[in-house]
C-alpha cells in the first residue's frame, strides 16, 4: 500500500471517529438532559438550574464523544476531541433549527459552544495514550 493510500485510509478513520464521537456526545447529552428534566419535574432541581444543567450536559457529552474520537484518531488527539465537540454543537444547532422556524443565537448558545469545545478539548488532553520514551540503556 502506498503512502497516499494510507493517508486516505487515515482520513476516513479520522472522519468516522469524529462523526461517531459527535453522535455519541449528542446521545449522552440528551440522556443527561432527560434525567435533568425528570429531576425538575420531581422537584429535586429548580427550573432556574436549566442553563447550568445544559452547560454541564454539553461538557460531559462532548467528553464522552471526544474520548471515542480520540480512540480512533491516533495522532493529534486534541484536534480530534475539538472536532467531535464542534460536530456535537453543529448537531445541536441542526436539531434546534428543525424544532423551530428560526435560528436564535443568544447567550445560551455561546455557553453551549464553550461547553462542547471544553469537553472535547478535555477529552483530547485525557485521551492521549503517550508512549514512554525508552532510555538509552534499553535501546541497545
Amino acid at each position: 500500500m502506498g503512502k497516499s493510500e494510507t493517508q486516505g485510509t487515515n482520513a476516513v478513520q479520522m472522519a468516522t471517529g469524529v462523526a461517531l464521537g459527535g453522535l455519541l456526545a449528542l446521545g449522552v447529552e440528551l440522556v443527561i438532559l432527560l434525567l435533568g428534566a425528570l429531576a425538575v419535574s420531581r422537584g429535586i432541581l429548580k427550573e432556574d438550574a436549566a442553563p447550568q444543567l445544559t452547560a454541564a450536559a454539553c461538557v460531559v457529552g462532548c467528553l464522552a464523544g471526544g474520548l471515542l474520537a480520540c480512540a480512533r484518531w491516533k495522532s493529534r488527539r486534541l484536534l480530534g476531541g475539538l472536532a467531535a465537540g464542534a460536530v456535537c454543537y453543529l448537531l445541536i444547532l441542526a436539531v434546534g433549527l428543525l424544532m423551530s422556524d428560526s435560528l436564535k443565537l443568544g447567550g445560551q448558545a455561546l455557553i453551549e459552544l464553550a461547553g462542547c469545545l471544553c469537553g472535547g478539548a478535555l477529552a483530547g488532553l485525557l485521551g492521549g495514550g503517550r508512549k514512554k520514551k525508552r532510555t538509552a540503556a534499553r535501546r541497545k
